[in-house]
């Protein structure tokens, strides 16, 4: 696994004493200075206990080769679209535990065929959060509902399918439900 350790440590204005004081439990800095050369293969564990001395997430020490940043082209505002004043990159959205999909296989509502939904599971006690969003609901015998979360009320859910002309459906109880966060979509 390449690492950044070493360029996250200098960023931060750190010494390898100073980063191994401040892992818990503390190390000392030749410990550090090998796991940043290699020559100390990196566990999940240290990466970890690094990534909280240095405040940052462990993601963040990890270089992932095969994960391409998206540079930014223009920048679109109010006054139509200008290039950024400096060169900026996306990185490609990290695909966390939680998350799933729901692919389109026919237009309804505003979505077209071929369009992805990426959506964030919530439990119970979250649901109101997804209050006006749309979501995916489970139901018995593998089916589900998806469409608009109108109303929570004491665990039971109400849900507007996109559908021209469909009608709320109430849901008495459900174990999760999945909040749409991004649309993917091919032109």
């Amino acid at each position: 696994m390449i690492t950044a350790i070493r360029e996250v440590r200098r960023a931060k204005g750190m010494t390898l004493e100073e980063v191994a004081k401040a892992c818990v439990p503390p190390t000392t800095a030749q410990t550090i200075g090998r796991l940043e050369t290699g020559t100390r293969t990196v566990s999940v564990g240290w990466l970890n206990r690094i990534a909280a001395a240095l405040g940052v997430t462990a993601a963040d020490l990890v270089s992932l080769p095969d994960r391409a940043d998206l540079p930014v082209a223009a920048i679109l505002g109010v006054d139509g679209a200008h290039a950024p004043k400096r060169a900026a990159v996306l990185a490609p959205p990290p695909i966390t535990p939680g998350l799933v999909a729901i692919t389109v296989a026919a237009g309804i509502g505003d979505y077209r065929s071929g369009d992805q939904i990426w959506c964030e599971r919530l439990s119970p006690d979250a649901f109101a959060q997804a209050l006006h969003r749309d979501v995916l609901v489970p139901q018995p015998a593998g089916r589900f509902l998806f469409g608009r979360l109108l109303s929570v009320d004491n665990g039971a859910l109400t849900v507007l399918s996109p559908a021209a002309g469909a009608r709320p459906v109430s849901v008495p109880a459900a174990p999760w439900l999945a909040q749409a966060l991004r649309l993917v979509r091919e032109f």
